[in-house]
């Protein structure tokens, strides 16, 4: 009888250095993906201020579970491109258009902001070599965005207000839970659902999602 073996034990085959390497395809498509990113950033700033005001009247820090809206971008752009530096170049051209477009916030402010969410966005990804990606690293990615802007915050903008106070723990929590749930999990499933419509097929992201499905 033919010898048993076992998949589980086979060693992972290492991720090609040609594979990491931007394409031109790869830059199109982050183009792409950092201009619809920047129209959701600049819708979202308009529709931020009657939710903040509701979600504060709720519980003071509340309104942070929300401003992942502003920061998926990063972990959805290394999902879809799987290249490192994806979150940077998306965040960037994001914050670039947001701008273009028109934008209430300081350009220092948002681009120190999506440099910054783009780095932390790709720490988990990088820690794996850009070789895993599934619902737990994208999970991680978006706590770890949070946990950066979180800080940020507190740091820059809510001047004066306690880390250890109610209302900047309700901040922290509201910010880390609003990065694991829409930078993490909603990213993650909205690249599946990007993928089913078949437009990644030619990148890594959608030629992993097929081999699975094989």
């Amino acid at each position: 009888m033919p010898e048993t073996v076992n998949i589980h034990t086979l060693p992972k085959r290492p991720v090609a250095v040609s594979s990491l390497k931007w394409q031109p395809l790869d830059i199109a498509v982050g183009a792409t993906l950092g201009a619809a990113c920047g129209v959701i950033f600049w819708g979202f700033n308009f529709a931020y201020m009657p939710i903040s005001s509701v979600f504060g009247a709720i519980l003071p820090g509340f309104a942070s579970i929300v401003h992942a809206v502003w920061y998926f971008s990063g972990t959805l752009a290394v999902l879809i491109l799987r290249k490192p530096g994806a979150a940077l170049y998306v965040n960037l051209i994001g914050t670039l258009v947001e701008t273009v477009i028109g934008s209430q916030f300081d350009l220092g402010f948002v681009i120190i902001s999506a440099l910054l969410q783009g780095v932390f966005a790709e720490l988990p990804f990088a820690a794996t070599r850009y070789r895993m990606f599934n619902l737990p690293i994208s999970i991680a990615s978006g706590a770890l965005v949070a946990l950066e802007y979180g800080i940020y915050l507190m740091l820059f903008r809510y001047v004066g207000v306690s880390f250890v106070s109610p209302r900047g723990i309700v901040h922290m929590i509201s910010e880390i839970t609003g990065g694991v749930l829409i930078s993490g999990v909603m990213a993650w499933y909205l690249m599946l659902a990007i993928a089913k419509t078949g437009v990644l097929d030619r990148l890594a992201s959608g030629r992993a999602l097929i081999e699975r499905r094989a």
